[in-house]
């Protein structure tokens, strides 16, 4: 009896097993692969750019004169109108000079007067035939000489006059400072070069992005063109502008050529400050109603696939092979030509694929491999 009931126990537990068998062998291709569903919807082409944040017009304010700073009245982030005093140098020697200019001038008029009166007086005694033509002509060349004197003596005059009104420093045009780099008592040296005093932002309400852009992209931006961007600043927060300047003097770094492109960025709120780093991305082609596949699936294939034998021209126009999910459970293999793509997906031109089929993105079990991936090649030719 013993041996009986063993034998049904084991029976039934190999009929058991024989059907736990049977279910696993018909579920277990379905479980072993993580997939996505082809579907069809828009998709946006790119190009991604970095650069910095600038005004639209700076204006840097130096001085024509050399002295040292005595007054100073504005300091960064300040408002300035056109005209408005910054700061002003010492007077004292500018005053000096004028002074002395004005004495030199003085004197050459009082010279001048009188030459002009021995000129009429060498006249009338030449008129006369008391004097020879010679002092003649010599006291008419006096009075020239002495006329050209005050001339001379007139424009230095007048350059010290000008260089008194350049002690003063005023806004060239109205907007904010940015920058000061000068202090009170501090010497300015205008020898050689026009010294830096403020660098002036005119319009904190317009400003303007300058991206490198690599020359691989650069014929795919063109004016007009839809940007968005963020700044480190205020983090996802998206901002826009639009292409105003492709600047054609190339920049090469390390061997690595890109070109400047300038955004025209509004900034109304003023949340946008100078010098911040952007990260630009450029809007190139929004793809309607396009069949998209997930990048995943583009270098994911089965471990035991055997890539099949195909003409040359087969495989040109069907370049890129995935696999779908059939409807036994197993990999099927789909081929097809790709389109642009973003960071996730891609655009499936023609081939064999269909939209709602389930494309393989790899193995549910993490711990197993598909093979190999496949290198993903320029210009949306994917083997």
């Amino acid at each position: 009896m013993t041996r009986r009931i063993l034998g049904f126990a084991a029976l039934a537990a190999g009929i058991l097993a024989l059907v736990w068998a049977l279910l696993l062998r018909d579920r277990a291709p379905a479980e072993r692969y993580e997939t996505v569903e082809a579907v069809r919807g828009r998709l946006t082409e790119t190009v991604s750019a970095n650069g910095t944040l600038n005004p639209v017009r700076v204006v840097n304010v130096g001085s024509q004169v050399s002295g040292t700073v005595e007054k100073l009245y504005v300091d960064f982030n300040d408002r300035v109108s056109a005209g408005k005093v910054l700061l002003e140098l010492d007077p004292r020697l500018f005053r000096a000079r004028l002074q002395q200019s004005e004495a030199t001038l003085a004197n050459a008029r009082a010279q001048a007067a009188l030459a002009q009166a021995n000129a009429r007086r060498a006249a009338e005694l030449f008129r006369q035939d008391f004097i020879s033509r010679q002092d003649y002509e010599q006291a008419i060349a006096a009075a020239r000489s002495q006329a050209a004197q005050v001339a001379s003596a007139e424009a230095a005059v007048s350059q010290d006059r000008a260089n008194l009104g350049f002690s003063i420093i005023r806004a060239p045009v109205s907007g904010i400072v940015i920058a000061r780099k000068i202090d009170i008592g501090q010497t300015v040296a205008a020898s050689f070069q026009t010294p830096e005093l403020f660098t002036i932002a005119q319009d904190l309400t317009a400003m303007q992005i300058e991206a490198a852009v690599a020359e691989a992209d650069i014929s795919r931006v063109r004016l007009g063109q839809p940007v968005s961007f963020t700044v480190d600043a205020f983090g996802d927060r998206q901002f826009q502008g639009a292409v105003s300047q492709i600047r054609l003097n190339p920049s090469t770094q390390q061997n690595v050529v890109t070109y400047t492109v300038v955004v025209a960025v509004p900034n109304p709120d003023g949340a946008l400050l100078p010098g911040m780093t952007v990260n630009a991305t450029f809007v190139v082609t929004e793809h309607a109603d396009a069949l998209l596949v997930p990048n995943a699936a583009l270098s994911w294939k089965p471990a035991d696939w055997t890539r099949p034998r195909a003409t040359a021209a087969e495989r040109q126009a069907l370049p890129t092979t995935l696999f779908v999910l059939g409807a036994d459970g197993r990999p099927q293999a789909r081929r097809v030509a790709l389109g642009a793509a973003d960071n996730e997906r891609s655009i499936v031109l023609r081939g064999e694929l269909k939209a709602g089929e389930r494309v393989i993105v790899g193995l549910a079990d993490r711990g197993a491999k598909g093979g190999a991936p496949v290198r993903i090649g320029p210009g949306g030719g994917r083997g």
